[in-house]
């Protein structure tokens, strides 16, 4: 049998391509708003980060986020990311 390729991305973080499935996918939706999508279905421009705190003040500290979405990302929306991807 022949192996299936696995899809990568790269890490805001990091900067390191990784599997899809090891990735934590954050979208921005077509009204703007930035949530964290778990099942990696919702609809929009996503980014993909790890699950490591580092990766997470890495990309905020590079303005990663911003950077991808061409939007300004406020500290709520930041502080609310910090909580979802490292409490669950």
């Amino acid at each position: 049998m022949k192996n299936k390729k696995q899809p990568e991305r790269m890490c805001l973080g990091c900067r390191e391509m990784k599997l899809k499935k090891e990735l934590i996918r954050i979208v921005r939706s077509a009204e703007g708003e930035i949530s964290i999508d778990r099942t990696g279905k919702k609809s929009g421009r996503g980014a993909y980060i790890c699950p490591e705190e580092k990766c997470l003040k890495n990309a905020i500290k590079q303005n990663a986020l911003e950077k991808t979405f061409s939007q300004k990302i406020s500290d709520e929306i930041y502080n609310n990311l910090t909580k979802e991807l490292l409490g669950g």
